[in-house]
């Protein structure tokens, strides 16, 4: 017999975990827009605009600013592969998952990887990084702006300053930043930098925008062996994205009318109002977590505004709360990575998932279901 495959039907379910975030209406509507070729004049047109809207984002006059096709770890596979070169020394910071993440893919394309290890949960100290910088000529210092797996925001531009002083390039993931705090790429000195479509941009998961200024594009340019990656190749993105047109690959068409969609929102808002909007909310939110007898995870004083960890109590199933979460209020809130698994709750207020409904939402269920559970906190 014929097995019967139904129409989809997921649950609708509030996005409150470290991403993917709810998608405005709107940029869900652009995705239905009518498909054409990707050479095609209109689509062509509407790349530009993506690239002008990214620049508005990312805060700079960078060229070479567009997106690559893959979530954040395609735009971290990305920059990391066009960078680096075998036998390169890289500084990489680490205080959680990601930067992690960037160590293990930068010593699979050949480079001598130095780890500035950190607390998880603290912010990275630049004498740390200082000291590491002093032991060898190094080409890169890579460094996680919002550690998606810990809710930590990490000042730049001192890490930033302290790189090209001793000439090397500065590398920031901006995943879970970019849309919802400040990311001043050139004020802010950074050579290179990635994100993600799926958390404070609102924008369905499946495309990582990335940004490189004028010492990262000298540095891919003065290349002495070709990228490793052919489909992550900047040399040859970058001709596909210029006024040159250079056929590449097939670019996911519907994707990116849901980005230059997913950017026009950004833009009309503006950037402070939106970041004002996030920083509210999440201030909101942290608050009445403590007040519930909660505990913060995040450095105090250094607590992203769309990303929050709290502590699971003891003594409490944190995967139990996490699927009563779901199945009685539709609700998403991450777990623990790493050697925080089963320890920490993540909550994130990202994009069009950042409404003060959602704070309510949030605390209400949490509060119920734990005091349910036996917490008195």
């Amino acid at each position: 017999m014929k097995r019967h495959y139904g129409d989809l039907k997921p649950g609708t379910r509030v996005l409150l975990g470290p991403g993917p975030s709810d998608a405005d209406p709107r940029v869900l509507r652009a995705m239905v827009t009518p498909v054409v070729g990707h050479l095609d004049p209109d689509f062509l047109a509407t790349m530009d605009e993506v690239q002008e809207l990214l620049r508005y984002v990312f805060q700079t006059e960078n060229e070479l600013t567009f997106t690559v096709p893959g979530t954040g770890m395609a735009g971290m596979e990305t920059c990391l592969a066009n960078l680096i070169e075998p036998g390169d020394r890289i500084v990489v910071c680490i205080n959680g998952a990601f930067g992690l993440r960037m160590a293990e893919i930068a010593g699979r394309y050949g480079a001598e990887v130095v780890r500035v290890e950190g607390t998880w949960g603290q912010i990275m100290d630049p004498a740390k990084v200082k000291e590491a910088l002093a032991q060898g000529p190094t080409k890169l210092v890579a460094i996680v702006h919002v550690e998606t797996s810990t809710g930590v925001i990490q000042p730049i531009q001192e890490i930033a300053d302290l790189a090209h002083e001793h000439g090397a390039l500065l590398l920031a993931d901006t995943v879970t930043s970019l849309g919802g705090t400040e990311v001043a790429i050139d004020r802010w000195g950074i050579d290179a930098s990635y994100s993600g479509s799926q958390k404070c941009l609102g924008c369905p998961p499946g495309l990582s925008p990335i940004t490189f200024g004028p010492r990262a594009v000298a540095a891919l340019e003065n290349r002495k062996t070709p990228v490793t990656s052919w489909y992550f190749d900047l040399s040859l993105l970058r001709r596909y994205w210029s006024s040159e047109r250079f056929y590449h690959h097939t670019a996911p068409i519907s994707l990116v009318y849901a980005m230059r969609e997913a950017l026009r929102l950004v833009y009309e808002e503006g950037l402070e109002e939106r970041f004002r909007r996030h920083r509210e909310a999440g201030e909101a939110l942290q608050a009445g977590l403590q007040e519930m007898g909660l505990e913060l995870f995040a450095q105090e004083g250094h607590r992203a505004p769309m990303l929050t960890t709290v502590l699971v109590p003891e003594g409490i199933d944190d995967l139990k709360v996490r699927r009563r979460l779901l199945d009685e209020y539709n609700l998403e809130i991450g777990g623990g990575l790493g050697e925080m698994k089963g320890r920490l709750w993540r909550i994130g207020l990202m994009g069009h998932s950042c409404q003060r409904r959602n704070v309510a939402l949030v605390l209400a269920a949490l509060q119920r279901i734990l005091q349910e559970e036996g917490f008195r906190g």
